[in-house]
């Protein structure tokens, strides 16, 4: 298969080298000239516009910033779409509005696909992340291998949507943790803990996460560093809302947390790092929430695997 990739930011930089990695026939787009121009000199092929990595490609991906950007990108792309073409969306991204650019792509005869990862950027540079892909199961049959050369967990989540519907409910949770992982080191620090002592503690406890394991890392590096953003955080968590607005589902925890991260792009600025959320305790209490022997970034150790599909416990194939 001939491969499009349309978004070269932290996420899509790291999917596409993993295609590339795996010997992909890609070709690549972004508005950013010198992240195209990087990537050609990994081996990829530059395109002049989307359009043209529709009418040149079997299937195009997408991983870009917002439902505005991705419907920008595809009434460029729309045009070139013929029968078995293929648009896979790894933006994270509106239920709603992937399956209402996915009917205008089907409307002239090719698939879509909702795929966007979870894991963090540290997997999807190695290959290790997972990806949720949306889509009819015969559809998902055809990308299988390709999803494969980005990530190693697969879940087939059902049709066009519900893969946008989880993954938004995954980074819901993550930021629930994120904000309590804040609260619970400003709380040890103020109460005299050692802070190396307390990471270890909630580590091997009933109180670990993914998030702790990661995040509190670099939290208490003081780097702060995940390639993630508050802005970011803010749209997921605001998609989040939507879909539980639709379901009819009166949140009290999420109208919260848009609430905290308000205030703190308010006070520091929609692109700050997302772990500084703790300044504002670290502010509120005068304490530095640092501690040596964290690492700066988050690296993948494991080495790279083959990807595999994942089958939900007591269900067949969809």
């Amino acid at each position: 298969m001939k491969i499009g990739f349309i978004g070269l930011g932290n996420v899509g930089s790291k999917l596409s080298g993993s295609l590339l990695r795996n010997g992909t026939d890609l070709s690549v787009y972004d508005l950013n000239a010198d992240l195209v121009a990087a990537k050609v000199a990994q081996g990829a092929k530059a395109a002049d516009n989307p359009a043209h990595l529709m009418r040149d490609c079997d299937a195009v991906i997408t991983c870009l910033p917002s439902p505005a950007a991705s419907d920008t990108v595809m009434q460029q792309m729309l045009p070139k779409v013929t029968p078995g073409k293929i648009w896979m969306e790894m933006s994270t991204t509106d239920e709603a509005e992937v399956k209402r650019l996915g009917a205008l792509l089907i409307d002239r005869g090719g698939a879509a696909v909702d795929c966007p990862v979870s894991g963090g950027c540290h997997r999807a540079d190695t290959g290790n992340i997972s990806i949720f892909a949306g889509c009819d199961r015969a559809t998902f049959d055809a990308i299988l291998p390709l999803l494969t050369k980005m990530g190693r967990r697969i879940l087939h989540t059902g049709e066009l949507g519900t893969a946008s519907v989880l993954k938004v409910i995954t980074n819901y949770l993550a930021t629930a943790n994120l904000i309590t992982c804040a609260e619970a080191l400003v709380t040890a620090r103020a109460a005299g803990m050692d802070l190396n002592t307390t990471y270890e503690a909630i580590k091997i406890s009933s109180g670990t996460s993914f998030v702790h394991e990661t995040e509190s890392q670099v939290i208490l590096n003081g780097s702060r560093d995940i390639s993630f953003t508050m802005d970011l955080v803010k749209k997921d968590i605001g998609l989040f809302q939507d879909v539980a607005d639709r379901a009819g589902v009166p949140l009290e925890m999420n109208p919260l947390m848009i609430k905290i991260f308000d205030d703190a792009i308010a006070r520091f600025g929609e692109r700050e790092l997302s772990p500084n959320i703790i300044r504002r305790l670290e502010e509120a209490t005068d304490l530095n929430i640092t501690a040596p022997g964290f690492p700066a970034e988050m690296t993948d150790d494991e080495p790279e695997e083959p990807g595999y599909e994942v089958i939900p416990q007591g269900q067949a194939r969809f």
